[in-house]
């Protein structure tokens, strides 16, 4: 991985920061706009620099929220580039609206789903719209932003800086 890859994929992670700073109420904790840009790495660079800016960009935010559900942000933070890492996969090889439905059933649906163990199926539940929401949102503003971007990373692409 070339130094300016690696800065593009920090870039990316401190737009997953400032995302996660634009908060909307929920029913639980708030919706932020931390995961579009962990979805535009993943859809410019691939999967495995998607998946590690969904995961760091993931526990960054919640460092700076206050960590609120502890040491179970980890969880949240695999699930994440786990997520991405899927996301990227199906977006590659040109199943990008599948990737897009994809990412909201598992973000709002699969991704808590450790949650009821954990804590209990009334958490979960009330998790879900909140889950949703959010997916939904991140979703739309990737998916509005890839084709207004995408002529800038392919030219990162032919100079050999994207796809690793």
């Amino acid at each position: 991985m070339n130094i300016r890859k690696m800065s593009l994929i920090a870039l990316f992670i401190t737009l997953s920061v400032i995302g996660a700073s634009i908060k909307i109420p929920a029913i639980i904790g708030s919706i932020a706009l931390d995961v579009f840009p962990a979805i535009l790495a993943g859809a410019f660079f691939g999967a495995v620099p998607g998946a590690i800016v969904g995961g760091f960009g993931h526990m960054v935010s919640a460092l700076i929220g206050g960590m609120p559900l502890g040491p179970l942000h980890f969880i949240v933070a695999i699930s994440m580039a786990l997520l991405i890492y899927i996301f990227a996969k199906l977006f590659q090889h040109g199943k990008r609206t599948l990737a897009y439905i994809v990412f909201v059933l598992g973000n709002t649906f699969i991704a808590p789903l450790p949650f009821i163990f954990i804590l209990d199926i009334a958490f979960y539940i009330a998790l879900v719209p909140s889950l949703f929401v959010g997916s939904l949102l991140n979703v739309l503003i990737a998916w509005l932003m890839i084709p207004r971007l995408v002529t800038v990373f392919q030219g990162a692409d032919q100079r050999g800086e994207a796809k690793g």
